[in-house]
C-alpha cells in the first residue's frame, strides 16, 4: 500500500459513467447518465401565489418541459432555472445522474441538484419520437403480502 492511500490522501477512483438509452428507463429509478436531444421545450407559466409579496431576490422559478431523446425513444424532462437555458430545441446534453419523478401517472426525467446537465457536440442520431415513455400511464398498487 502506498504510503499516500494509507494516510487516506488520495481520492477513490471516479466510476466511469455507463450510459443508458432513454428506453431503459424506469420509474422510481435515479443515477442515469444519458446523451439526448432535446426535440422540444415549452416553458410552464408560472402560477402566481397571493400571498405577501416576495423579497425582490426570491424569483419564482423558471420551468419549462422538455421533450428529449435518442435512437431509442424520448421522455418529457422537466428543465428548471439555469436549465431552462441549455435544453434548447436542437441542442444535445449529457444528463449526469438524473432520476425519474412520477408526475400524474406518467414519467418525467429531471435533474436535482445532484446531477449536472452539460453541453455536447451535436448527436448524429435522431430522436425515436413515437416511442414516448411519459405517454405511458403507470398505476401504484400496493401489494399485501
Amino acid at each position: 500500500m502506498s504510503t499516500a492511500a494509507a494516510q487516506g490522501g488520495d481520492k477513490p477512483a471516479l466510476r466511469k459513467p455507463v450510459f443508458t438509452n432513454v428506453d431503459q428507463l424506469r420509474p422510481g429509478t435515479n443515477g442515469h447518465t444519458l446523451t439526448v436531444k432535446v426535440v422540444s421545450a415549452t416553458p410552464v407559466p408560472g402560477r402566481a401565489r397571493p400571498v405577501a409579496p416576495a423579497p425582490a431576490s426570491s424569483r419564482a422559478p423558471r420551468i419549462a418541459e422538455c421533450l428529449v431523446g435518442d435512437e431509442t425513444g424520448a421522455i418529457v424532462f422537466t428543465a428548471r432555472n439555469d436549465q431552462v437555458d441549455l435544453l434548447k430545441p436542437d441542442a444535445t446534453v449529457i444528463l449526469r445522474n438524473a432520476k425519474i419523478d412520477m408526475f400524474k401517472g406518467s414519467m418525467r426525467l429531471a435533474v436535482d441538484k445532484w446531477g449536472r446537465i452539460e453541453a455536447t457536440e451535436p448527436a448524429s442520431f435522431t430522436v425515436k419520437e413515437d416511442n414516448n415513455l411519459s405517454l405511458v400511464e403507470y398505476e401504484l398498487v400496493n401489494v399485501a403480502e
